[in-house]
C-alpha cells in the first residue's frame, strides 16, 4: 500500500514524498481514510508508530476547503506538553507547505502578544496546550464555537497531568456536530469514560496491545546500588556502542545534577526538564537533533511522543515511577524500523516498580550480563595489569643512589623539593568529584609531607 491509496489529494503526495515517505504506517493505513470520510476515531497505538501523520495528513485536506475567522479557529488539537504541540506544528508545515491554510500555536512559557495576534487574523489549524488554551477563552481572546475538527493526542497522558477536566471544559464550549479524533497509547477507564461522552460511534483502530513494547528494543535491567548508578552509566556509554542517547530521570534536580557529572566526566551532554523556559527546551533540543551534543538528560517531560530519528539508546537513570511511563521512555529509540537499546537502572528500593512494569508489559525484562556487553573486553585486564611493575622502580632507583654517594643525598634536599613542587600545584586544582569512592577512615588523603621521606639513621 502507498499514500495515493489513501484518498490523499496530488498536492497532499507531493509533499509526503518530498519529506522522504513513500509506505504508511499501519495506524495511518487505517486512520486517515477513516479521516477523510469524517468519522469520529479512536486510535490506540504505542509511541512511534506514525500517530502525528494520521491525524495532521488527512485534516489538511479536510480543512483545505473553507474560510478563515477571526477569533474562531477551524480546528483544534490539544497535546498535554509544549514540545509536542511544537512538533506538531513542525508536521503541518511541512506537510501543509503546497495548501493555503494558517496555523497558530497556543503554549505557555512564550509571551501571548504574537499568539493574539494570530488568533485576530484567523487561523485553521489551531494547536494548544490545554492551560494556555483555557487562560485565552477565560480572556474573551478565543472562540470555539467555530470548531469543525478536535483532537485529543496523548490522551492517557493528559489524565496523567490532571487536564481532563480542563479537555471535558473545552469540548462542552465546542460544536455538538464536528468531528473528535482521539489518540492514546493506553486506554485507563478514565479516558473510556471520555471517549463514550464526547465521541459519536467511533472507529476503534488498535495497531497494537496496550503498554506493548517495541520488538525493535532490546531491552535490559541492571540491579545496581544508588551510589553506583552515575559509575555504572558512564561504563554502559563507553562500552555499548552509544550513538546518541536519552536518559531519564524522576526528579528535575537529579537531571541537573546527572548533566553537570557527565560534563565533568567529558561527555557532550544537554538537559531538558520543566523548570527550564521554553526557549531554553527547544534549544537543546535542536543541538540534540543537529548533532552538537549526543546525550540528552531529560525529565518524563520529553518522554511522550518527542519524534527524534536515530536515538540509538535510552537508559533510565531511575525505575519510572509509573509502569506507562516505562513504555513511553524507551519508545524514543526503535523507532521507524531501527534497532534500539534500553537500560534500566535498578536501584534499592525499585523493586515494586520494576515488578509492576513487568506485570504491565507481561514480560519480565532480562538482566543485563557479561554476554549483552557490545564491546571486546578481552584486552582490558591485561592493560591494567602493566603498571604492576611500576612501584618497583622506586626502591631501585632509592638504593642507587645510597649506594653511590651516600653522604651527598643529604645537601640535594632542595631538588627534591623542586619536583614535589609541580605535584603540589596541581592538587589544589582539582576539586573532589561527588562520584569519586569515599576515603576509608584513617586513610591519609593529603599530600605526603617532604619530613616522611627522611630516614632516621
Amino acid at each position: 500500500m502507498t499514500f495515493a491509496d489513501l484518498g490523499l489529494s496530488p498536492e497532499l503526495l507531493k509533499a509526503v514524498e518530498t519529506s522522504g515517505y513513500s509506505e504508511p504506517t499501519p495506524i495511518q493505513a487505517e486512520a486517515i481514510p477513516a479521516v477523510l470520510m469524517m468519522k469520529d476515531i479512536i486510535g490506540i497505538a504505542q509511541t512511534g508508530t506514525g500517530k502525528t501523520a494520521s491525524f495532521v495528513l488527512p485534516m489538511i485536506d479536510v480543512l483545505a476547503n473553507g474560510r478563515r475567522r477571526a477569533l474562531m479557529p477551524r480546528s483544534l488539537i490539544l497535546e498535554p506538553t509544549r514540545e509536542l504541540a511544537a512538533q506538531v506544528a513542525e508536521n503541518f508545515e511541512k506537510y501543509g507547505k503546497n495548501h493555503d491554510l494558517k496555523m497558530a500555536l497556543l503554549i505557555g512559557g512564550v509571551q501571548m502578544g504574537d499568539q493574539v495576534k494570530a488568533l485576530d487574523e484567523g487561523v485553521d489549524v489551531l494547536i494548544a496546550t490545554p492551560g494556555r488554551l483555557m487562560d485565552l477563552f477565560e480572556r474573551g481572546k478565543i472562540l470555539l464555537n467555530g470548531c469543525e475538527l478536535l483532537v485529543i493526542d496523548e490522551a492517557d497522558r493528559m489524565l496523567d497531568m490532571g487536564f481532563i477536566p480542563d479537555i471535558e471544559f473545552i469540548c462542552s464550549k465546542l460544536p455538538e456536530t464536528r468531528q473528535t479524533l482521539l489518540f492514546s497509547a493506553t486506554m485507563p477507564p478514565p479516558i473510556e469514560k471520555l471517549s463514550k461522552k464526547f465521541l459519536s460511534n467511533p472507529k476503534r483502530i488498535e495497531v497494537t496491545r496496550a503498554a506493548s513494547t517495541n520488538e525493535n528494543i532490546t531491552a535490559f535491567k541492571i540491579p545496581v546500588r544508588n551510589r553506583q548508578k552515575r559509575e555504572t552509566l558512564r561504563w554502559l556509554l563507553q562500552h555499548d556502542l552509544v550513538e546518541t542517547a536519552i536518559i531519564f530521570a524522576n526528579r528535575k534536580t537529579t537531571v541537573r545534577e546527572l548533566n553537570q557529572s557527565l560534563q565533568r566526566h567529558g561527555f557532550a551532554s544537554g538537559e531538558i526538564h520543566g523548570d527550564m523556559d521554553q526557549n531554553s527546551r527547544l534549544k537543546e533540543l535542536d543541538r540534540f537533533k543537529k548533532g552538537e551534543i549526543n546525550i540528552l538528560v531529560a525529565s518524563d517531560v520529553a518522554a511522550r511522543g518527542l519524534d527524534i530519528k536515530g536515538v540509538s539508546h535510552v537508559f533510565n537513570f531511575d525505575t519510572p515511577w509509573h509502569p506507562d511511563d516505562y513504555v513511553h521512555r524507551i519508545g524514543r529509540t526503535g523507532r521507524a524500523g531501527a534497532k534500539g537499546r534500553a537500560f534500566t537502572l535498578v536501584g534499592e528500593d525499585d523493586a515494586e516498580a520494576i515488578a509492576n512494569i513487568e506485570k504491565l508489559t507481561k514480560a519480565e525484562v532480562p538482566v543485563f550480563g557479561k554476554k549483552d556487553v557490545r564491546v571486546e573486553l578481552v584486552e582490558k585486564p591485561a592493560e591494567e595489569a602493566k603498571p604492576e611493575p611500576q612501584p618497583e622502580a622506586k626502591p631501585e632507583r632509592q638504593s642507587r643512589r645510597r649506594d653511590e654517594a651516600p653522604r651527598e643525598e643529604r645537601p640535594r634536599k632542595p631538588r627534591r623539593e623542586r619536583e614535589a613542587k609541580p605535584e603540589r600545584a596541581e592538587r589544589p586544582r582539582r576539586q573532589r568529584d561527588e562520584d569519586d569512592e569515599p576515603i576509608p577512615a584513617g586513610e591519609w588523603n593529603g599530600p605526603k609531607p617532604s619530613f616522611l621521606e627522611i630516614g632516621v639513621g
